[in-house]
């Protein structure tokens, strides 16, 4: 039995408010909720304007973004997401094209999308297919309807031997040599959502069976790591569970911690498999957003982790609201938060001169700042909706 208490689960829509603390954006009466400020707007296309024409100054001969040093297929397709959504570039823009075709030189028979010699296959056929989704051209159509399958066939299920008892079930890693995880798990999802996969499909269903594993709530997880759970979600279930932000003692009890960007993840897979809001595991999901509420760090790392991660963070963050459907997340304290307005802001206070986004904290390749810029704009272009 879980021995936290929780807190009470706070309405998360609001009625128009002058918000508590200079923290929070003000917002109009007039205008509709979680619209952004007609001057915050005109302030964000610049910013998205600046952070183009700085990606487009990078590409490579070949179309692609680097990593390493050299042309990368998986940030390249991050990129070309934010050249193809941008209006004023659009998918028939000759630097998007140019990011597709680099895409899908990374095709491979199986249908994945990646470089053999890495052992990435899920996240670069993931975010492969989310780029190449928002083509029109026929190759791209065909890559991804091949991919589709082959991200389905990464999942771990019973044509590996598995059974839903047990914790890899459902879940997604970077390729089948590897033990699976949220991120990677979370990733394959948002892909198969892009490429039209019906949610009736039974990989969503399987998907649940890992995600509930992967979040602290003793209610729906069998697990015995999750018996002092918080409902925030860890990085896997696998081998008696794994937090990248390590643990914690609350109450007495040493748990796994559970913390921001798998928080959002987890709430963003679960849209997408189309758990009810009203459902204990998104319910429980929103109460630790509410709680732990903030864009100043990936929430609930430790202190000297703060920072680790942060633009995936952002890009999660923006995604699983906006999945979510609520224009103002009320927090623990009562205060009114215009999710949109407070992630524009916060994305322009940190953006560098050139156009540019890096993270100084680097882990999880966010030192370059392609990666990290791409992150950015995409958390805008979502922001902007």
């Amino acid at each position: 039995m879980n021995v936290n208490r929780r807190i009470r689960c706070l309405p998360l829509v609001a009625a128009v408010a002058t918000l508590a603390t200079p923290q929070h954006t003000l917002f109009a009466q007039a205008r509709p909720l979680g619209q952004l400020d007609p001057e915050l707007s005109k302030k964000v296309d610049a910013a998205i304007a600046n952070a183009m024409g700085f990606l487009k100054a990078a590409q490579m001969p070949d179309g692609g973004w680097p990593a390493f040093d050299k042309s990368d297929p998986a940030i390249t397709a991050l990129v070309t997401k934010a050249f193809a959504q941008d209006k004023n570039y659009g998918p028939a823009n000759p630097v998007t094209q140019r990011g597709f075709k680099r895409v899908l030189e990374a095709a491979q028979d199986d249908g994945g999308i990646y470089l053999p010699e890495q052992g990435l296959r899920n996240y670069y056929t993931s975010v492969g297919v989310m780029a190449l989704a928002l083509s029109d051209e026929p190759d791209a159509k065909a890559a991804v309807a091949k991919a589709k399958g082959f991200l389905v066939g990464l999942q771990w299920d019973e044509g590996e031997g598995y059974s839903p008892s047990q914790v890899f079930y459902g879940g997604a890693g970077y390729g089948h040599d590897k033990r699976p995880d949220l991120s990677n798990t979370q990733m394959m999802l948002e892909a198969l959502h892009d490429s039209g996969l019906s949610p009736e499909n039974p990989v969503y269903k399987k998907a649940m069976v890992f995600i509930s594993r992967c979040q602290m709530l003793p209610e729906t997880n069998d697990q015995p790591f999750a018996a002092y759970g918080d409902g925030g979600f860890i990085y896997s279930p696998a081998n008696g569970g794994e937090s990248k932000a390590g643990t914690e003692t609350v109450d007495g009890h040493e748990r796994l911690r559970s913390y921001g960007s798998m928080t959002y993840a987890g709430l963003k897979s679960m849209i997408y498999a189309r758990v009810d809001h009203q459902d204990p595991r998104v319910r429980h999901a929103m109460e630790w957003i509410q709680k732990h509420y903030t864009l100043d760090q990936n929430p609930n790392m430790p202190a000297a982790q703060a920072e680790q991660g942060l633009y995936y963070f952002y890009h999660t963050f923006a995604k699983a609201l906006a999945a979510y459907g609520e224009p103002v997340i009320v927090d623990a304290e009562g205060r009114r938060h215009n999710w949109r307005e407070e992630l524009c802001t916060k994305l322009l206070s940190l953006q560098r001169k050139d156009g540019s986004w890096v993270n100084e904290a680097d882990r999880w390749w966010e030192s370059n700042p392609y990666l990290v810029t791409a992150y950015s704009v995409l958390a805008l272009q979502e922001a902007q909706k």
